[in-house]
């Protein structure tokens, strides 16, 4: 009989994926459970925004190590051929200050408890989105989420993985009372879950049923929200009753720049979309012979190391942003930039990457109605803190703070962060081609830009664009590569001056989902080898 528990993560030879196609509804996703919920709510009547939000809350339970219930999360809507933006990231509590963490004799920020924790947004994304766009009732949105939640569901290669290895990095904190709740909720008997095990979350189905009855009011005023500033308060944390009552998701019109004859779209900061557009204007006066160079690659590498050089000093909460978004996307700026990149490697000015955990989604409608939409808890499990007896895993936003008080980007009282998760959309001639994204942390902007150069620059279809493999810069002149890549490509690199090594971890360059759809409204959806990407046609 097959043991599935002995299942490794990866399989042994080489997998091809096909696009997949359909004309009335597709979503893809990171999980083949969370696609399937998201196209019953199309076959019953739902259009785009209810697939997307049903797959989103369904993600929290499936993939509980990348995204949870409290996660922030970020959508760009293409609705009725009009483009909207929503913002569901939450602030600081007010509490919370650079001032009060330097007087503890902190010099940074901390990666894991209260510290990290910001308001989370992803039940206002859900309530927001629905009530906004949805067609169906808020409820139904919830019952696939919480079936699975209280009859259980069989884990993953993947996510049982991913699980493991959070826990291992989480163990220290054992006897911690402010991380008892995650070892109650997701390491029950001192574990977690093997490959094909079922796995049940009782507390996680309960705080559903609630939000859905409440439509997320419970979760900024109701008993969610007591129990979360209770235990706040129990175990040293920040948060007060009006941090969370006080918070709002914001609408926001995201931004552009005409990428060889295409508009590519992303939200403004506080999130570092505008890295992925800042980089793709660097490039857009460079034409390209072929993808796989090792001169191409030099040029697209150099152009997203002065984004990100850019885009970590400056970006920050909007209202706190010594530079405009104008000034970044300015011809003349990308004009004074691209003059820097020379046939040499060149050190930037800052800039420190790494990977986290979110989940993205993206989902189309018969009536060409599609949605792009990401939501993370960042690092896997976020804060590690979750609240007692909910299920609701609290992410760890805040870390990305400076403790610096003269950066863009210090801490202070209800302000948002530094943001890394970022939906993208794709437009031609005001034409929806569609939704895109690549989750992992500061990986992101560099997914986008690469499958946006394979599919634009030379032609490759949405699969092939993420089957490719993947470079990801990690400060200074180091760049890692996934196998793939020829050797001639990697000497030649070096020989610029990069400073290139191989990385072959499955997680390190991001995962991502891509759909498009045509002038007769035939939709083609791609989904990512590195994970359980599905794309599920109608």
């Amino acid at each position: 009989m097959f043991n599935f528990h002995s299942y490794k993560q990866r399989y042994a030879y080489p997998s091809r994926r096909s696009l997949a196609y359909g004309s009335r509804g597709m979503v893809c996703t990171a999980s083949r459970l969370a696609a399937e919920a998201g196209l019953d709510m199309l076959k019953a009547g739902g259009n785009a925004a209810d697939a997307s939000v049903a797959n989103a809350i369904c993600l929290t339970v499936i993939e509980p190590v990348s995204n949870g219930i409290g996660s922030d999360a970020f959508a760009i809507v293409w609705m009725k051929n009009k483009m909207y933006g929503l913002n569901s990231s939450g602030w600081s509590p007010k509490n919370l200050t650079g001032e009060l963490l330097r007087s503890k004799g902190l010099s940074e920020m901390p990666l894991r408890g209260w510290c990290s924790v910001t308001v989370p947004g992803a039940p206002a994304a859900w309530s927001e989105l629905s009530a906004r766009f949805g067609k169906l009732p808020f409820e139904k949105l919830f019952e696939p989420a919480v079936s699975y939640a209280e009859k259980g569901y069989a884990v993953s290669n993947f996510v049982a993985g991913e699980w493991k290895k959070e826990f291992e990095d989480l163990k220290k904190y054992k006897n911690d009372p402010a991380f008892q709740g995650y070892f109650e909720t997701f390491a029950k008997e001192g574990r977690t879950p093997l490959p094909g095990e079922l796995y049940r979350l009782p507390d996680h189905g309960k705080t559903l049923r609630k939000l859905a009855e409440t439509h997320c009011k419970d979760f900024y005023r109701g008993d969610l929200a007591e129990r979360i500033v209770q235990f706040s308060k129990e175990t040293g944390g920040f948060i007060e009753p009006d941090d969370l009552e006080e918070w709002k998701p914001e609408r926001v019109t995201p931004l552009s720049v005409n990428y060889h004859g295409y508009d590519v779209w992303e939200l403004p900061p506080n999130g570092h979309g505008i890295v992925a557009l800042m980089a793709l204007n660097f490039l857009k006066n460079f034409r390209f012979e072929e993808r796989d160079s090792g001169e191409t690659l030099h040029y697209q590498m150099e152009a997203m190391k002065l984004a990100y050089a850019t885009g970590q000093k400056y970006i920050t909460d909007p209202k706190s942003m010594k530079i405009s978004v104008e000034e970044l996307l300015s011809d003349e700026y990308a004009a004074e930039r691209t003059e820097e990149i020379g046939e040499r490697a060149m050190p930037p000015q800052e800039g420190r990457p790494f990977s986290g955990g979110t989940v993205y989604l993206c989902t189309a409608d018969e009536e060409g109605n599609m949605v792009s939409y990401i939501q993370s808890n960042y690092c896997h499990f976020g804060s590690g803190i979750v609240i007692p007896g909910t299920g609701i895993a609290l992410q760890n936003r805040g870390s990305n703070f400076s403790l610096d008080p003269y950066h863009a980007n210090c801490l202070e009282g209800r302000k948002r962060t530094y943001h890394t998760i970022i939906p993208g959309f794709l437009t031609k001639e005001n034409r929806a081609i569609g939704p895109f994204g690549v989750m992992g942390g500061f990986m992101q902007p560099q997914g986008h830009l690469q499958i946006l150069t394979s599919m634009i620059d030379f032609d490759r279809n949405p699969q092939e664009a993420l089957d490719a493999p993947r470079w990801q810069w990690k400060g200074g002149m180091k760049f890692e590569m996934e196998p793939g890549f020829s050797d001639e490509i990697i000497e030649d690199l070096r020989k610029r001056g990069h400073e290139i090594s191989i990385n072959d971890d499955l997680q390190a360059f991001g995962r991502g989902e891509i759909i498009c759809r045509n002038e007769k409204g035939v939709l083609a959806g791609a989904t990512e080898p590195r994970g359980d990407g599905t794309a599920a046609a109608w």
